[in-house]
């Protein structure tokens, strides 16, 4: 490009410059650096309209598990919420697959332009310790827009079982190691993870029974293939009918979905505190006008008393902030849990 000015500035004032070289130098770069300026300024002023323009065709919503799950539920109601917020549709799109981190590839491999974003939890997280040779890395390689919700956990067990309480439960698995087993979404998950974190605090052993989803995990606890599991939001209805049990709330505070049942606190099980949360992020890349304004996009909706009520009744508490406090909460749990992976000796690499 700086040829083509310092060329277009001699057919317009050769014979200056033959007079003058110094002179048609000094002007030639004057011409070529605000050639430069003028093109990056337009971009800079573009990029704030583009974002104000945004969105024109509807957006991929990446979930990266199967129908059932927490996941899923929440990005129902999200990809709804959203597409009513930015007046295009926003396509929940399950890609299920390597617990979770097929997605999340994915999403970071898609084009910087907005119309991508994907729903991660802990897996995000727990990738780097898990999986040393991913392909990918999920915090490189996707930029944070959102914390969406946090929501508690609890420890569930079928309804047959003796466990009346998280005491007794423990009290069995004390008795019978190695005998009672437990459902998770895959290793690595947030309820393997989770469930990991009990088994270690409470020296405890259950057999770990991977699932390709919290969805047929859960299934796998109400057809009494498993005994118990560790789950949030998406084991309500079957909680509330009665086909599954919550022996205790993994939070400081009890479950407002659940006020009956104890925290771990409450029955002497401490440092389990264990929340789900999920979390909005796009590829990196995406330029911060447009994260700025899916950002402000879930502020709306986190706010609005209408979608707080549905998914508050689906177990989800929603909270907002900036791409940067997501950053920071993304940052704390890898550091926590690639303590708890390493202590566990658990590897995905299996």
């Amino acid at each position: 490009m700086h040829v083509v000015v310092a060329e277009r500035y001699v057919r317009q004032h050769g014979a200056e410059a033959d007079r003058s070289p110094l002179r048609w130098r000094t002007r030639a770069r004057i011409a070529v650096y605000g050639s430069v300026a003028a093109v990056l300024t337009a971009g800079a002023l573009a990029s704030p309209a583009s974002a104000q323009a945004f969105p024109t065709k509807p957006i991929r919503l990446i979930l990266p598990f199967p129908p059932g799950g927490a996941t899923d539920l929440l990005g129902r109601i999200v990809s709804q919420a959203y597409g009513e917020q930015l007046g295009q549709p926003v396509l929940a799109d399950n890609r299920p697959g390597a617990g979770g981190y097929l997605g999340l590839e994915l999403a970071s491999r898609a084009r910087p332009d907005g119309y991508t974003m994907v729903i991660a939890s802990l897996v995000l997280v727990s990738g780097p310790s898990l999986y040393p040779k991913l392909a990918f890395n999920p915090q490189r390689d996707l930029m944070p827009i959102t914390q969406l919700t946090q929501s508690p956990n609890a420890v569930l067990v079928h309804p047959s079982s003796p466990a009346k309480s998280l005491r007794e439960l423990l009290d069995l698995a004390r008795a019978s190691p190695g005998k009672l087993n437990y459902a998770s979404s895959g290793v690595g998950s947030p309820l393997h993870l989770s469930a990991e974190l009990l088994k270690s605090v409470t020296k405890t052993d259950f057999v770990h029974v991977a699932y390709k989803g919290s969805g047929p995990a859960l299934a796998g606890l109400v057809g009494g293939e498993v005994q118990m599991m560790v789950m949030g939001a998406a084991a309500l209805p079957q909680i509330r009918a009665g086909k599954a049990r919550a022996l205790a709330v993994l939070g400081n505070e009890r479950w407002g979905e659940l006020p009956d049942v104890p925290t771990a606190q409450e029955v002497g099980v401490k440092d389990v505190v264990v929340p789900s949360w999920h979390g909005l992020l796009a590829p990196a890349g995406t330029s911060r006008p447009l994260v700025n304004r899916l950002n402000a996009a879930w502020g709306k909706v986190a706010s609005a008393p209408e979608a707080r009520a549905t998914l508050q009744k689906a177990g989800f508490e929603p909270v907002s902030g900036t791409p940067e406090q997501f950053g920071k909460l993304i940052a704390a749990e890898t550091q926590r849990w690639a303590r708890v992976i390493k202590e566990a000796n658990i590897s995905g690499e299996q």
